[in-house]
């Protein structure tokens, strides 16, 4: 069952996080590699996890992260990784924190090297899924199969985020550049 879908059989209380990120994120591009990073680290948190945990902790997370500042996050010590690991309002995941602190340091990278993370996603986009997969696991930490499709479907680049037929699919169409559009 698509997201779309699912969202009709949530509770009322479910719905009110899940329909306002179906509506306004899933599937819209990102320009901001803080942003895009942002997403990253949520897709690895959720693993093992239901979308609706995280969705509700995505403010704790923001906060606990400094709002997803890849060049802070690169540069937390061992104290932040300890706050971290004792912040119940996120995941306290060590694999998972430690990640993040890898991940940004790996975008940080790749910034250098090509201007952006967006433009490094750029620069490889079109792939299918498992190449997009293998990519991921040989660049960053805690990245498997459904992390990587559900955070490229989740910022427009793997088809799916939207059935056709749902209301948001043609909003989204209309945000992604062309050259995501053709390919």
């Amino acid at each position: 069952m698509s997201y779309c879908n699912a969202i009709e059989y949530m509770s009322e209380e479910k719905k009110v996080f899940h329909k306002n990120y179906h509506d306004k994120f899933y599937g819209f591009p990102i320009h901001d590699d803080n942003e895009l990073f942002c997403r990253l680290v949520l897709e690895i948190n959720q693993a093992g996890l239901s979308w609706d945990t995280i969705l509700k902790k995505e403010l704790s997370f923001r906060k606990a992260y400094h709002n997803f500042d890849i060049k802070k996050v690169a540069n937390y010590t061992e104290a932040d990784r300890a706050r971290l690991l004792d912040d119940a309002g996120i995941i306290r995941n060590k694999l998972k924190v430690n990640a993040a602190i890898e991940n940004a340091k790996t975008i940080i990278a790749l910034q250098k090297e090509f201007g952006s993370f967006e433009k490094w996603l750029e620069l490889h986009h079109p792939k299918t899924k498992e190449e997009w997969v293998k990519l991921f696991k040989k660049t960053f930490k805690f990245t498997g199969g459904e992390i990587v499709n559900e955070f490229l479907m989740s910022i427009g680049y793997l088809k799916g985020a939207h059935t056709e037929t749902c209301k948001i699919h043609s909003k989204v169409l209309k945000t992604k550049p062309m050259w995501l559009k053709i390919k």
